[in-house]
């Protein structure tokens, strides 16, 4: 028998749960990627990244960076990630999910207690279920369930890991959960995948939001391929856990450093948001509004998640807005999350009448 697994597709298919790959449609207003600031379309930055590169003989990077790969660009963009967020050390990674795992599972070692958001990104989970310790997940964005959790630490070593802005609930992370890592001296990992670019004073962040300096005992992972328009990911720290996961982390020290173009885009792009906050900000704020105005939600970052609740119907409304309003959403179904949601993200690439008028199309179907 040539299908082994045709049962489990089968069943995936009766659930309204199979997935297919489909081309992107050049046609489509895309409100369905993570390219928050539409950096991926800038391409003045595009040609900056080609003029990095033709300042070197090599165009790749060859190697694992403990081989041979640690290139100029990578050592560059990472002091410029240190030096935008007050953290002393820095490494680029491959990817966002390969940095989760891979950081997880070298920091929790057997005896220790990690304590994760139940909402956390899969690519956590994917690294808790290798990790040596123990694992607890502490109920979405609770305080006092993390409360509960810490209690249970009796001087182990314990990590806390939560996200800045959730990926798929598009909600802030909340304040009392950094200061409760504080006060109980825990490690804590903060995925700020879908929060660096786009929140804080100077769009930095949950720790610029909330304006407290990092720690030594704090640790920023974050993806280019999001609102940096890039590929790849990184991890800021102190001197002392970057040294320990260059040491310990996989993903570092058996895969192939990240690709020089990516790298060295990220960083035109970090320059670029640097260098026009309040423009940005603007932008993000307007398109807020909007979304508050017209659907009535309110928006963290640029992640809005309407709740559909079925898996089947998710998907005539994903068909619904690409045939109607000639855009393209997410349809993200269980078990990424509890319940069915349409995914719309309100890049900055979206002309704020054209957002308008596609919330108030979609509101007046979706009220009745």
């Amino acid at each position: 028998m040539s299908h082994l697994y045709e049962s489990e597709l089968n069943a995936l298919k009766r659930s309204g749960r199979y997935r297919e790959r489909k081309l992107i449609d050049p046609e489509l207003i895309d409100a369905a990627s993570n390219d928050y600031l539409g950096l991926a379309h800038n391409p003045h930055l595009h040609a900056k990244a080609c003029e990095t590169l033709s300042h070197y003989d090599e165009h790749a990077p060859k190697a694992s960076m403990l081989v041979n790969g640690y290139h100029p660009i990578h050592a560059a963009f990472e002091k410029a990630l240190c030096d935008a967020n007050g953290f002393e050390a820095g490494i680029v990674m491959g990817s966002g999910f390969n940095a989760n795992v891979g950081l997880i599972e070298a920091l929790v070692r057997k005896g220790d207690l990690l304590l994760m958001d139940e909402e956390y990104h899969a690519s956590g989970i994917a690294g808790a279920r290798m990790c040596e310790g123990e694992v607890v997940f502490f109920a979405h964005n609770d305080p006092e369930s993390l409360k509960e959790g810490l209690s249970r630490a009796g001087g182990r070593r314990t990590i806390v890991a939560v996200e800045g802005i959730y990926s798929m609930g598009g909600d802030r992370l909340d304040r009392d959960i950094i200061e409760l890592a504080m006060a109980h001296g825990a490690l804590l990992i903060l995925d700020e995948a879908h929060s660096s670019g786009v929140i804080g004073e100077h769009l930095m962040g949950i720790l610029d939001y909330y304006d407290i300096p990092p720690t030594p005992l704090m640790i920023k992972m974050g993806t280019l391929g999001k609102a940096y328009g890039s590929f790849g990911a990184y991890v800021l720290s102190s001197q002392h856990i970057s040294d320990y996961l260059i040491n310990r982390a996989k993903n570092v020290i058996y895969a192939t450093a990240p690709s020089l173009y990516d790298t060295a885009l990220a960083h035109h792009a970090l320059e670029y948001i640097q260098t026009h906050v309040q423009e940005l900000k603007a932008s993000i704020s307007l398109r807020q509004s909007i979304v508050r105005e017209v659907l009535g939600i309110e928006c963290a970052g640029l992640i809005v998640p309407i709740e559909i609740g079925d898996n089947r119907q998710v998907m005539q409304w994903q068909t619904w807005f690409r045939e109607n309003l000639g855009m393209q959403v997410g349809a993200i179904r269980q078990p990424t999350v509890k319940r069915a949601i349409i995914r719309l993200i309100i890049r900055l690439d979206i002309e704020e009448s054209v957002l308008r008028s596609a919330c108030e199309r979609f509101r007046a179907i979706w009220v009745k």
